[in-house]
Order: structure tokens, then C-alpha cells, then sequence
């Protein structure tokens, strides 16, 4: 094997961790975020922990944040919570730091 096809196997080794993290976080967010919005709504620690599984699930409707915020959004408004779309994606990149500092602690 050449160093170039070493070096290759290097990058594509690195690439497939860095996707796979990418993933994780997404999913950890989603999760925190399914339980924040939850916490708002009032749900029994049962329908918190079947809210948050849900709003992971929301992530594979479309690319990007989207659908998790448009879940999120209307299940909060039909719940009577007054909130807005800037309070939602803050609580997004609050999640995305926290589900970061969970994961790199865990490894």
C-alpha cells in the first residue's frame, strides 16, 4: 500500500468519525430539546420520554432543522404555550452546546 492510499484511509476514517459525532449531537439535541418542550407542555415523565423519541424521529422528515422546529413550534402552540420561533431556535443551539459537553464527557 502507498502512503497516498494510507493517507487516504486516514481522511476517510476521519470523515466516517466526524459524520457519526455530528450524528450523535443531532440526535442528543433533539432528544434535550423533546424534553425541554415537554417540561413546557406539562407531560408525565412516560409522554416526556415518548415526546422527545418523537422529535428525533422529526429530524429524518427533511434536511436541516426545519421540521424539528415546525414540530416543535406547533406542538407548543396547540399546548397553549405562548412561544416564538427565535425562543425555539435559542433553545436549539442551548441544547446543541449541552448535547456537545454530554458526549465529549462521555468518551
Amino acid at each position: 500500500m502507498t502512503t497516498f492510499d494510507e493517507r487516504e484511509r486516514a481522511f476517510e476514517s476521519k470523515f466516517a468519525r466526524e459524520q457519526e459525532m455530528a450524528f450523535r449531537v443531532t440526535a442528543r439535541r433533539n432528544r434535550l430539546l423533546g424534553e425541554w418542550a415537554a417540561n413546557l407542555m406539562g407531560l408525565t415523565p412516560e409522554e416526556s420520554d415518548a415526546y422527545a423519541k418523537a422529535i428525533v424521529q422529526a429530524e429524518f422528515e427533511e434536511a436541516g432543522d426545519e421540521d424539528v422546529v415546525r414540530k416543535l413550534y406547533g406542538d407548543l402552540v396547540s399546548a397553549n404555550i405562548d412561544i416564538d420561533d427565535a425562543a425555539i431556535r435559542t433553545a436549539m443551539d442551548e441544547k446543541m452546546v449541552e448535547a456537545r459537553r454530554q458526549l465529549l464527557d462521555s468518551i
